[in-house]
């Protein structure tokens, strides 16, 4: 390792990047997981090993650990993006968790540097091997269900309303910055038949969500399973990505519009999805998908709103 310190920290953060991406990809496409492996063990070995690896055979402080921690993860994210692995939106999204994990990994390494120098590649490579075997206990823990309901007050009667729940003309090019981002977002909605039985396609940017309906309460309730559904965003990058999460990895099971009449004459209109995402830590990535599927039913009953209204 060369003495001058910005060059130490480059080939330290080089070196560990790359060993990060690799098990990457062995994670993503054959272990098919992306879970704690992906999203603890990887920053937390960045920070880890590249402090572990600038501090050989000279002095380290926690603000050498810390940025060459940092100049790891900035790598490995322009070596995803590179090399078509996964797109700008996801490594954004990624990153508050992965930042807070680097830098735990990093003062580690740092006192490991400092206390006890030649446990640092041991410690290196008993983080290594736990990445497999994290990933095959976690392909063994399946998704929970979670519900997200968001609702809407409407100055128009429920006959007015129905209409337009079952299915509703197409909409404006949204304007919210999430659905710029590559973020699948609604664009009409069709039905074929009527009452229980009949198949409704609500149509996103991305495709169509195939939706049989299983309940068809007139002026009530409209609930629906998801026979089939498209690829829930399209990545933002350089290159056409299909990265392992775009399918199955975020999967809608089920949705309903419900609409009570008001007092005032109003009414009042809620739509709920129910939805699995197998990627984890889940109590990270739920605050994510919840405000997506929000944004998401904000769009519909807005434009529902609209149309009733008038």
């Amino acid at each position: 390792m060369p003495d001058n310190p910005i060059t130490r920290r480059w080939i330290a953060g080089l070196i560990t990047a790359v060993i990060a991406a690799v098990l990457t990809t062995l994670g993503i496409y054959g272990f098919a997981q992306y879970g704690v492996a992906l999203f603890f063990i990887i920053p937390f070995l960045m920070g880890m090993a590249s402090a572990i690896i600038y501090g050989i055979g000279t002095e380290i402080t926690w603000r050498d650990a810390w940025i060459t921690g940092f100049i790891s993860l900035g790598i490995y994210a322009i070596v995803l993006i590179a090399f078509a692995i996964e797109g700008i939106i996801c490594i954004i999204m990624a990153s508050p968790i992965a930042l807070v994990i680097a830098l735990l990994g990093s003062s580690i390494g740092y006192q490991i540097v400092k206390k006890k120098p030649g446990s640092g590649p041991m410690a290196i490579i008993l983080v290594i091997l736990s990445f497999p075997a994290t990933s095959f206990v976690e392909k063994n823990i399946g998704p929970s269900l979670s519900e997200v309901t968001t609702s809407i007050e409407i100055n128009a009667s429920p006959e007015a309303i129905w209409k337009n729940v079952i299915a509703f003309p197409k909409l404006e090019e949204p304007t919210d910055f999430i659905f710029q981002t590559g973020i699948a977002y609604p664009t009409d909605a069709t039905i074929e038949g009527s009452g229980v039985g009949a198949v409704r396609h609500c149509n996103f940017s991305t495709g169509s969500f195939v939706e049989p309906i299983t309940v068809w309460d007139e002026l009530k309730l409209l609930k629906f399973d998801v026979e089939q559904q498209p690829a829930p965003m399209k990545e933002l990058s350089f290159w056409n990505i299909d990265a392992p999460h775009l399918h199955d990895f975020f999967v809608s099971q089920q949705g309903q519009f419900k609409l009570t009449a008001l007092p005032n004459g109003h009414t009042l209109l809620e739509g709920t999805t129910w939805y699995r995402h197998d990627i984890r830590p889940e109590f990270y990535w739920k605050i994510w998908s919840d405000m997506i599927v929000h944004k998401i039913h904000e769009r519909v009953l807005q434009h529902i709103k609209k149309n009733s209204e008038q």
